[in-house]
């Protein structure tokens, strides 16, 4: 999975071999839309038509039986305010968090879970010792991410953490 964050609550991911954008406020000054949704296959707007669920699960891996050259388009789901979830077919859910979510069960443990805003150190510690994600990304201030790295760096056992640049593509 490839994730690239453009300010804000503004990402391009590339995931199952498909582009989602989610569009948001803040993106990085001087990217242009028509750049940032060229090419990709799901394209939603943060916090608008974006279907919601509380009891999210990702869904079934195909079977074999069931693979054709094409695969299925990854599904964008709200998890409550302020989060929606990414699941594409061959990776794990990625969670997009720019507020609390209330998501649980097993599947959260293997997520990859983007923080976005404020108070990353508090929702980091809150997710952590809720279910110790396989992955943290933080996207945010400086101050806020030195912030939450110096409170969370104790607390990880076993969770990987980084901090996101803005424009900056990451694999993870």
């Amino acid at each position: 999975m490839k994730l690239t964050w453009f300010g804000g609550n503004t990402f391009r991911i590339h995931a199952g071999g498909a582009i989602v954008v989610v569009e948001g406020e803040g993106a990085l000054i001087g990217v242009d839309r028509a750049e940032l949704v060229s090419g990709a296959d799901v394209v939603t707007r943060w916090g608008g038509g974006i279907a919601s669920s509380d009891g999210w699960k990702p869904r079934a891996p195909l079977r074999m039986l069931e693979v054709d050259e094409a695969m299925r388009q990854p599904e964008v789901v709200g998890l409550g305010q302020g989060a929606i979830v990414v699941d594409a077919d061959g990776e794990v859910p990625l969670v997009l968090a720019s507020g609390d979510f209330s998501a649980s069960g097993r599947w959260v443990g293997q997520a990859l879970v983007v923080l976005i805003g404020e108070g990353l150190a508090e929702r980091g510690a809150a997710i952590l010792e809720r279910a110790g994600p396989r992955f943290m990304a933080l996207a945010g201030g400086e101050a806020e991410v030195d912030a939450a790295f110096a409170a969370l760096r104790d607390r990880l056992d076993g969770t990987g953490l980084i901090a996101l640049e803005r424009g900056l593509a990451v694999e993870v």
